[in-house]
């Protein structure tokens, strides 16, 4: 609070933080919470399962429409956006956000220094937050596709013996 006894206003008014939220996580959870903490106006922006294939190679295991209600269900965002086009610039002139924030994985990357020369453009800042390494959805479909995946046959013979 400022001394008037005005709330105090962060350095954005609209950010937006994009993702898949597949199998959500902490690290999901982090990034809306400080994305939050820096904008007015928080929009999620929800790639489609098209959109996460193309850039994953794979699609999420949780449905649009799912991942969707959960994001928006997440008490520091204020609006859900869904994602179908690659270009996030174009996704912009439709949300019209005055930042955009990112895992720190993306930082010093191709595809991170694209992102930061396309929106400079703009006016939009790139802002990244610290990345979870130690969960991941990831890591997670790793952890369930072990756990789907039946034991060798010679596992198997071994345990009935």
């Amino acid at each position: 609070m400022s001394d008037l006894g005005a709330p105090a206003r962060r350095p954005y008014r609209v950010g937006y933080a994009p993702g898949a939220y597949d199998l959500f996580h902490i690290g999901h959870l982090n990034i809306l919470r400080h994305a939050r903490s820096q904008c007015d106006y928080l929009v999620a922006g929800v790639v489609s399962d098209e959109m996460a294939e193309l850039a994953k190679g794979r699609r999420p295991m949780i449905p649009l429409v799912e991942r969707l209600e959960i994001v928006r269900s997440v008490k520091y965002v204020d609006a859900a956006f869904v994602e179908t086009v690659p270009d996030k610039v174009e996704t912009w002139k439709q949300v019209r956000f005055d930042v955009i924030f990112k895992g720190d994985d993306w930082r010093g990357t191709p595809k991170g220094e694209r992102l930061e020369r396309d929106f400079a453009a703009h006016g939009v800042d790139v802002v990244y937050f610290p990345y979870t390494v130690h969960t991941s959805s990831t890591q997670l479909r790793r952890a369930l596709d072990a756990l789907a995946r039946p034991a060798a046959p010679e596992a198997l013979t071994a345990e009935l013996r």
